[in-house]
């Protein structure tokens, strides 16, 4: 895990797209405990938000979304994408909706909304779901959030 923590800053954006993978089969499993997981979740999300090569994003983002198969994170950990947002490709893009929907807080419902007059169609269905994800979760915050 310490390696594959320290290729994430490797100059070559292939051996940061293998680490971000490795992660997520990490993640994907149960064996981890949750400092742990949110360590890594922690450096996945400031790989994806800094990270100028589409593949290496796309891959931190899948690694962050088995973490949330199996475990349910706070919207603080994964906060720092919203500010990317803005810029991300359109598949990416739905990877980040759907996480921050994951996430099952009422305060993602800002950080979605707007996409749900997105261009695209499967951001807004990606939006659609997240926004009723969270709704579900929690009906009784939502309406006063809303």
């Amino acid at each position: 895990m310490s390696a594959a923590l320290e290729a994430l800053t490797d100059r070559d954006p292939g051996r940061r797209d293998v680490s971000a993978a490795s992660l997520g089969d990490l993640l994907r499993g149960t064996t981890l405990d949750a400092d742990t997981a949110r360590l890594i979740v922690r450096r996945l999300v400031s790989l994806t938000v800094n990270e100028p090569v589409t593949r290496v994003r796309e891959s931190a983002l899948n690694a962050v979304s088995e973490a949330l198969n199996h475990r349910r994170l706070p919207l603080d950990l994964v906060k720092p994408l919203a500010a990317a947002m803005p810029t991300m490709e359109t598949e990416i893009l739905g990877r980040t909706i759907y996480i921050l929907g994951a996430t099952h807080a009422p305060k993602a419902l800002p950080m979605i909304g707007p996409f749900l007059n997105h261009p695209d169609q499967d951001v807004r269905e990606e939006a659609r779901l997240a926004t009723a994800e969270i709704t579900a979760s929690n009906p009784e915050d939502t309406l006063h959030t809303a």
